[in-house]
């Protein structure tokens, strides 16, 4: 059996349909793939960068990313890299005022065995096992 990994843009294209031949070419790929039973991979760089994309690029407001992340996760025909560790950044993203991806940093390192993320981000210092680092003393 063969599975294909999405590139960020692949991913965008198809969540965005804002490219109306890169979209159908996506989407045409993934439900051959999906027809044939074949999985679909999607790894955390991918998700991060298509965050990214989705709030700078196409605007999106926080709630409709989370909302369409939550809706990959859903999807029984994806295989997201580390999907717990999506499933609890998503969580802390939309309790916190933190950036989604100061949220996945910060469980991506609990979940491997750190005790803390150490930061200078004040915004991501609020987030459950980040510590803020002080400032340099004068």
């Amino acid at each position: 059996m063969k599975m294909f990994g999405l590139d960020t843009n692949v991913l965008v294209r198809f969540l965005l349909m804002d490219d109306p031949e890169q979209a159908e070419c996506a989407k045409r790929i993934i439900d051959e793939a999906l027809i044939a039973g074949e999985p679909v991979a999607v790894a955390l760089l991918a998700i991060l960068e298509t965050e990214w994309v989705l709030r700078s690029c196409a605007k999106l407001e926080k709630k409709a990313i989370i909302t369409t992340f939550r809706m990959l996760l859903e999807s029984r025909d994806l295989r997201i890299e580390h999907e717990e560790s999506l499933e609890e950044a998503l969580y802390l993203y939309e309790n916190n005022n933190s950036d989604f991806a100061d949220c996945l940093m910060a469980i991506r390192y609990k979940r491997s065995g750190c005790t803390a993320m150490l930061t200078f981000d004040r915004k991501a210092a609020t987030i459950p096992g980040v510590l803020l680092l002080p400032p340099k003393a004068p």
